[in-house]
């Protein structure tokens, strides 16, 4: 796996890229050809915490995670952590998903465990989406208090998500 790494607020050292590419090592052995794969790690200085950032993207879906913690080291270990619980958390949908498309990861070599909680999908809502301004949207979100909103936007006429950030800011995904 080839990994970039860089660092926005703080300066990356030669042990911290080192101590980067040897812990992501550790994914190489879930992947099909992990030559081909490119990570990026993207560590951010935020009060007085390093925040790490780790994207991997792959031919038919994205491995991301994140975690801030007082030491760097500490958070990238959690990070590869992360990465490691979400492609055991999602062994089955990973081989259904490679039966129809070409295989990124090479699952005989995932060790199976206990279940850890199927997800079941327990609560089904329809909703009217109106359409509305991202600052209408908000409004609403936040009169609700939930965490996102489903919202038509009023000028393209879209499906849109609102969502908050942690940060406390806001984000948009929009329908393609």
């Amino acid at each position: 796996m080839k990994v970039t790494i860089r660092g926005e607020k703080t300066k990356i050292t030669e042990a911290m890229s080192d101590y980067a590419n040897e812990k992501l090592a550790k994914l190489d052995k879930y992947m099909d050809n992990s030559s081909d794969v490119n990570a990026t790690v993207l560590v951010k200085l935020r009060n007085h915490q390093d925040k790490v950032e780790v994207t991997i993207p792959l031919k038919t879906f994205i491995l991301r995670a994140e975690e801030s913690q007082d030491d760097f080291y500490a958070a990238i270990d959690v990070v590869v952590e992360k990465l490691e619980r979400q492609i055991r958390k999602n062994k089955t949908r990973l081989q259904s998903q490679m039966l129809k498309d070409k295989r990124d990861f090479v699952l005989d070599t995932l060790v199976e465990e206990e279940e850890e909680g199927k997800d079941v999908i327990v609560k089904r809502k329809k909703v009217e989406v109106k359409p509305m301004s991202e600052e209408e949207a908000i409004l609403q979100m936040e009169l609700l208090g939930h965490q996102f909103y489903l919202f038509k936007d009023a000028e393209t006429n879209q499906p849109t998500v609102i969502y908050k950030r942690k940060d406390g800011d806001y984000g948009i995904i929009e329908a393609e």
